[in-house]
């Protein structure tokens, strides 16, 4: 090959490696779908928002923690299921060499911070935790879902009662009735545990189990129906769908040996209790939903809350367990006879998904007379200055926005006050 055949080829590579000129300058802007700028109001909203639930977490006793965007993915990914695999962006550690995850759910991460800090306590120690961070994911949850939503969550480690999942909904009605929302609020509540109780007495393979989650999850009774016609206690699967919406009327339909089972009728009973709770206390929509079965690491009761007439979740939470966890090994097992598995309940709400039902109160904005302020700097009035200094706080103290120009072109947009100099002092006045 001839030098200048090199030389080509170099360049060529080189080129490559660049990026290409942006021809149209609109390009710029443009982002994936699922991902976009928050400006302004709806930042400021989103702000107020992390801030204000997190503050009212943290008054009921629960600690906030914040566990980092990346982490190994044998800590991230060690128990998660294919779905939230899927969801996951995975990264090559630049110092390790080691893949990398970006975490889709807090969730996980807060099950790695329990185990540590539990590590030399006890099963049954209680420890309330609360968290608000970002999560991204590889696809959106729902047709216009975020892929950068704003997580906010509070999970309850060390008790097996039914009494921290009610707590839980306590907080939830807390925060949510705290932003004046509690009448837009719908709780529609699953149990996880009476479908995999009827797992265990049918001895239903993985696969059928998959088959029949999928189904229930589609609501699609047809199929369900000719599927159910060839499984051990089909019959009992079947009715999960048709009657699942009323604890009484699935209890009849059940088969004895379903409605005989220790484990299923304490399932029911839980429902039972926590649709009273809701209603009683909170006089809320509440529906029931038995093939409502949550994420892949719940285990107990479940909800879901709606917005409106929203078809999308914009809380799910529900019981699950705290594995053992060795974050030195990063291995979830390695240490499960030293220290047994942790009973937890939690929930985790999209903090975006609320801004669209918030109205901020619109603060003044407040721009400094730039003719008087220069006026008072050539004449070297240290008084006045000050007088400015002071004036300027205390508008800023009562939660108005103040900007001092650069120039005499430095306008800011939506100026709704200025700040002028009359006989000597500063006054408001509305533009």
């Amino acid at each position: 090959m001839s030098d200048s055949s090199i030389t080509s080829s170099k360049n060529q590579s080189q080129s490559s490696d660049k990026l290409a000129p942006v021809a149209d300058v609109d390009n710029i802007w443009l982002l994936p779908d699922g991902v976009s700028d928050l400006l302004s109001e709806e930042a400021q909203k989103q702000e107020w928002l992390r801030y204000r639930l997190t503050r009212l977490l943290v008054s009921r006793g629960y600690e906030l923690i914040c566990p980092p965007m990346i982490e190994f993915t044998e800590s991230l990914l060690g128990n998660a299921s294919e779905d939230l695999k899927r969801q996951t962006f995975k990264i090559i550690d630049q110092l390790s060499g080691r893949l990398m995850g970006v975490r889709a759910d807090i969730t996980p991460q807060i099950l790695r911070i329990d185990a540590h800090l539990n590590k030399m306590g006890k099963a049954d120690q209680i420890a309330r935790y609360c968290y608000a961070g970002h999560v991204i994911r590889t696809l959106p949850d729902g047709l216009f879902g975020s892929r950068t939503p704003l997580q906010l969550g509070a999970e309850i480690f060390g008790s097996d009662s039914l009494d921290a999942d009610i707590e839980l909904i306590d907080v939830l009605y807390c925060l949510i009735d705290n932003l004046d929302l509690k009448k837009h609020l719908h709780i529609d509540i699953g149990h996880v545990a009476i479908f995999a109780r009827l797992k265990e007495l049918a001895g239903l393979s993985d696969n059928d189990a998959s088959v029949l989650m999928n189904l229930y999850a589609n609501k699609a009774l047809p199929e369900l129906k000719h599927v159910c016609e060839d499984l051990p206690m089909g019959s009992d699967f079947y009715h999960l769908a048709v009657y699942g919406h009323d604890m009484t009327a699935l209890k009849q339909a059940l088969s004895d040996t379903a409605t005989n089972d220790a484990a299923i009728i304490k399932a029911v009973g839980e429902v039972q209790t926590m649709a009273r709770h809701i209603k009683e206390t909170y006089q809320s929509n509440v529906s029931v939903d038995i093939t409502e079965l949550g994420y892949h690491y719940h285990t107990g009761i479940v909800f879901n809350a709606y917005f409106e007439n929203e078809s999308q979740a914009v809380v799910r939470g529900g019981r699950f367990n705290g594995e053992s966890f060795d974050s030195a090994n990063n291995a979830p097992t390695a240490i499960a006879q030293e220290l047994p598995s942790r009973s937890a309940t939690g929930f985790s709400l999209e903090v975006t998904r609320l801004q669209r039902y918030i109205t901020l109160n619109e603060s003044k904005l407040v721009l400094v007379s730039f003719t008087d302020m220069q006026g008072v700097r050539n004449d070297d009035n240290a008084k006045l200055e000050k007088d400015l200094v002071n004036k300027i706080s205390e508008l800023r103290d009562l939660g108005h926005r103040v900007v001092r120009p650069l120039s005499a072109t430095d306008v800011p947009n939506n100026v709704t006050h200025k700040l002028i100099l009359e006989d000597g002092e500063w006054v408001l006045r509305a533009v």
